[in-house]
């Protein structure tokens, strides 16, 4: 019989080098601030449809994805899960929960093996407290993230397939919110599928259209994007 495995946050471990240059709000501090994130930091292994965040429960880390990608959407007891976006290498999420002090209103989930760093709440505090260059990402991140979900609601209410998943890949190469993208994204067809709501087919023929349009290269393992302002324009 297999054993099952620890949950992840029993499987945390200290940040590698690399790990680190990949945070991208880590290179704003310094002195004892840089110091406390440094030593509370911590990363996990997350495995595919493995959950780091769940509905209802207290929040006490602030989630950065180092490498991978994860999905966020709703509860699905009561019905078909929404997915409210994803979440690419760069991306950091639950701010605002945390500055609320609030237990999670979503789910987060791995959707391929993941790296994902941790820090814990009393540390995302004192960095608010003790970083003005700090609080400016913390805002920035906010303020585009609430921009980026306003564009998805009015996807939502789009039919034209080619459009949603244009406007679902742009929101992946957004340059504040997920830096470590650039123009280059691994992903698999069938896993934007799952954050576009769309078939693995239906989501290859989008892809090709765009490709045809000079907005996007598919390329081994992944997407390249040629042009970002036409992606989010296309109609």
């Amino acid at each position: 019989m297999a054993v099952a495995p620890l949950p992840l946050r029993q499987r945390t471990r200290r940040p590698t080098p690399t790990e680190l240059d990949a945070i991208p709000w880590l290179k704003l501090l310094d002195g004892p601030l840089r110091e406390r994130a440094l030593t509370t930091l911590e990363v996990g292994d997350a495995e595919p449809g493995e959950r780091l965040c769940r509905i209802g429960r207290p929040a006490t880390l602030w989630f950065g994805v180092v490498d991978g990608l994860l999905k966020m959407n709703n509860d699905d007891s009561m019905g078909q899960a929404v997915t409210f976006t994803g979440i690419p290498p760069g991306g950091w999420f639950g701010e605002g929960t945390l500055l609320k002090r609030e237990v999670y209103r979503y789910n987060i989930q791995a959707l391929r093996p993941s790296v994902v760093a941790g820090l814990p709440i009393d540390s995302f505090h004192a960095l608010l407290d003790g970083s003005i260059a700090f609080n400016r990402f913390v805002l920035d991140q906010l303020n585009e993230r609430l921009g980026q979900f306003i564009a998805a609601r009015e996807t939502d209410r789009i039919h034209d397939p080619d459009v949603r998943v244009a406007r679902n890949l742009a929101a992946l190469f957004h340059p504040t919110l997920y830096p470590g993208v650039g123009n280059w994204l691994r992903i698999t067809q069938q896993e934007l599928g799952y954050l576009v709501g769309l078939s693995r087919q239906r989501v290859n023929q989008a892809l090709n259209r765009l490709g045809s349009a000079g907005l996007i290269r598919i390329e081994y393992g992944g997407l390249r994007v040629l042009d970002l302002q036409g992606l989010r324009r296309f109609a």
